[in-house]
């Protein structure tokens, strides 16, 4: 199962994210769950970094990716757009595919999650 956590500020603003592991949905190379969860995890982090103009702390390993945005760039609508466009379709995978994948929102206020 793919495993992601979106981090959150005491606003509830996006401020970074967290996925891990494969969906098992198909054998590796024809694995359409894990790509298309792929696909727009390093979308959101291009746009990031060539739409937003923002520079996020990116980690990427086998079967893992962090992103994580310092505070000053919470509050910005481009970030906050793409990361919104970024759950949005995180959720509808979820939806259509909840055996293979979790999204899990996590507040800083209530979890002290990273970004606090």
């Amino acid at each position: 199962m793919v495993k992601i956590e979106i981090y959150t500020d005491i606003a509830g603003r996006i401020n970074g994210f967290a996925a891990e592991g494969h969906s098992g949905f198909a054998p590796h190379g024809e694995d359409i769950v894990c790509a298309a969860v792929s696909v727009l995890l390093q979308t959101a982090v291009l746009g990031l970094e060539e739409v937003a103009a923002v520079a996020p702390e990116v980690v990427v390993g086998d079967g893992r990716l962090d992103c994580h945005l310092s505070a000053e760039y919470t509050g910005n609508g481009s970030v906050d757009t793409i990361l919104q466009t970024m759950l949005l379709g995180l959720r509808a995978i979820e939806t259509e595919y909840g055996d293979y994948v979790s999204v899990k929102q996590i507040n800083a206020e209530r979890n002290g999650a990273p970004g606090e």
